[in-house]
């Protein structure tokens, strides 16, 4: 097998190549066919995040179909297309696991974190947290739906049921949800960053009613918003977008410090969430909804070898959508 390994914290991908795994008990090895690029690829890159495995495979957007199938795997078959996401591994046995929220598990394994992930021509994954995809759709536009797509979902079920949903942050996981909100019968409210007009454009043809920037305020007051970027600034903007018991739901695994607002931001009710992780339940419930949803991702694609480009454009904002990896 090949993979793009991160040797080093901070430095770029090196393309390596490594014996064949093979699946051991309860586990699977999946032939990569596309894997998204992530912004929580950037935040392990960085060393934004602690305590990863390095040397590490990023990679946490998986599809590809199973190669090889290790001892006591039950529900799939050799061959099968399926998803491979963020959260690979749960305890089962702590308090969380048995409170039914895996997703908080005292001892989880993360793909491309804390386990090599798929920024590689195959990957070794646990069974019980691969999910059967089927044959409808590429592998290229489902890919972003592993990741971008089941947080952004978790995070729109935190958000509650108001109708005026603000996104901040108008990338791969908010180009999906605008979709999902619009489906659901929501309007949505895209927010980039300061002048951005090629992505308001494109907020507003995935079916935003308005789009500006984040320093901007919206035309009305709303039910909630979803913050996908990472600037911990846009908390205290969002508080002042959203009406009376309304909710701000903090989507990403890595944010830069929250600053000091005044306490009537927060007044009157108002709410502050934060997402962590998702629930294989999280992954049952989108991908059975995506069909019916018409959830169209737009991609980029890049060779493997090109892993360091791609994740270099991500940072820089290069594109609209997601970023795929195709071996």
């Amino acid at each position: 097998m090949h993979a793009m390994v991160l040797n080093k914290l901070r430095t770029a991908l090196e393309w390596t190549e490594l014996p064949d795994r093979q699946p051991g008990p309860g586990q699977i090895r999946v032939k990569v066919l596309a894997c998204g690029v992530c912004r929580t690829d950037l935040h392990v890159v960085d060393g934004e995040l602690a305590d990863p495995l390095v040397p590490i495979i990023p990679g946490h957007e998986i599809v590809g179909r199973i190669d090889a199938i290790g001892p006591g795997v039950e529900g799939l078959n050799m061959g099968q297309r399926v998803g491979i996401p963020w959260l690979g591994h749960t305890c089962g046995v702590c308090l969380y696991c048995r409170m039914h929220r895996e997703n908080l598990c005292d001892h989880p394994i993360f793909t491309g974190y804390t386990r090599d992930g798929g920024f590689a021509t195959a990957t070794i994954a646990d069974a019980r947290f691969a999910f059967p995809l089927g044959e409808a759709g590429s592998d290229v536009s489902l890919a972003p739906l592993l990741c971008a797509g089941l947080i952004g979902w978790r995070s729109l079920m935190m958000a509650g049921d108001g109708l005026k949903l603000g996104l901040y942050g108008f990338g791969a996981a908010a180009h999906i949800m605008a979709q999902v909100a619009t489906w659901q019968g929501r309007s949505v409210y895209g927010f980039t960053r300061e002048n951005d007009v090629k992505t308001q454009a494109f907020a507003r043809s995935l079916g935003a009613v308005w789009a500006g920037g984040s320093d901007e305020m919206p035309p009305e007051q709303l039910d909630a918003a979803i913050i996908f970027a990472t600037l911990g600034a846009l908390v205290p903007k969002a508080l002042q977008a959203v009406r009376k018991g309304g909710r701000v739901v903090c989507a990403g695994i890595h944010m830069s410090d929250i600053p000091s607002f005044p306490y009537e931001l927060l007044w009157e009710e108002r709410e502050i969430r934060s997402v962590a992780n998702l629930t294989r339940q999280d992954g049952i419930d989108f991908l059975s909804h995506v069909p019916a949803m018409g959830i169209v991702t737009h991609t980029t694609e890049y060779s493997l070898t090109q892993a360091n480009e791609a994740l270099d454009d991500l940072r820089a904002g290069r594109f609209d959508g997601a970023a795929v990896l195709v071996p």
